[in-house]
């Protein structure tokens, strides 16, 4: 299963214990993110597109790190003028790992958390 999720402007496509680097986000490391922007959801077999949202469907994950990103150097000159500028940004960015999809409403507690293929593989019990 995976969801389609809007954030900072941007969308992004995420299944269950990937690792995605959007825009800042506030909160410390350790900390629940719920995404509730969910513009589609595909299961297998089932695929929900909302107009504009998906009612009732969330995403939640949890915060890995507050960091930022590259440097990116401005630099404009105008020639036989002797002008020179030169500006350097990093962007604040904040890298979450997706923890579960909840389709229809569903609390945290109350639905089964999606799985990875590395947790079956590793025979590791169900959350949920």
């Amino acid at each position: 299963m995976f969801a389609v999720i809007k954030t900072g402007g941007k969308q992004y496509k995420v299944a269950a214990a990937d690792k995605i680097t959007v825009m800042a986000l506030d909160g410390e490391a350790g900390a629940q993110v719920d995404f509730a922007e969910v513009l589609a959801l595909f299961d297998g077999e089932t695929s929900l597109v909302g107009a504009p949202h998906v009612a009732g469907a969330r995403v939640v994950g949890e915060i890995v790190a507050q960091t930022r990103g590259p440097k990116v150097i401005a630099f404009k000159k105008r020639r036989r003028k002797n002008s020179r500028r030169k500006r350097g940004h990093k962007q604040d960015l904040t890298i979450v790992r997706i923890t579960q999809i909840l389709a229809g409403g569903a609390g945290p507690a109350e639905a089964v958390a999606v799985r990875s293929p590395a947790d079956e593989a590793a025979g590791a019990p169900q959350a949920g």
